[in-house]
């Protein structure tokens, strides 16, 4: 996985299956099950294979389940990293996205 110039890393398990090809959010959720171990689920879809900036689909699984944003690969390591420490609640991401829905940073 790729760093950021600040050197942070998204610490990501990524899972290629089938079987979870064109499901919306909340059949993502339904999939996941009760045993999934992380807060967030980061999901790339139709829209990140096929939009010119490959924005991710992030969906809360704890707070809001369901809630969601996109954000582009350059801003996944900021997203995963500070959902993961707790350091910024999931809301903060999702309520500082553009008019698109995409969180682009902050600032």
């Amino acid at each position: 996985m790729a760093e950021t110039e600040e050197g942070f890393r998204a610490h990501v398990e990524v899972i290629e299956d089938r079987a979870f090809e064109g499901l919306g959010g909340d059949e993502l959720l339904s999939a996941v099950g009760d045993d999934y171990r992380f807060g967030f689920l980061i999901v790339g879809d139709h829209v990140t294979v096929t939009d010119p900036e490959h924005p991710l689909l992030v969906l809360d699984l704890i707070r809001e389940p369901g809630r969601s944003f996109r954000a582009p690969p350059r801003e996944i390591q900021s997203v995963e990293n500070n959902l993961s420490i707790a350091n910024m609640d999931f809301f903060e991401f999702a309520e500082s996205v553009d008019r698109d829905g995409v969180f682009r940073g902050f600032g």
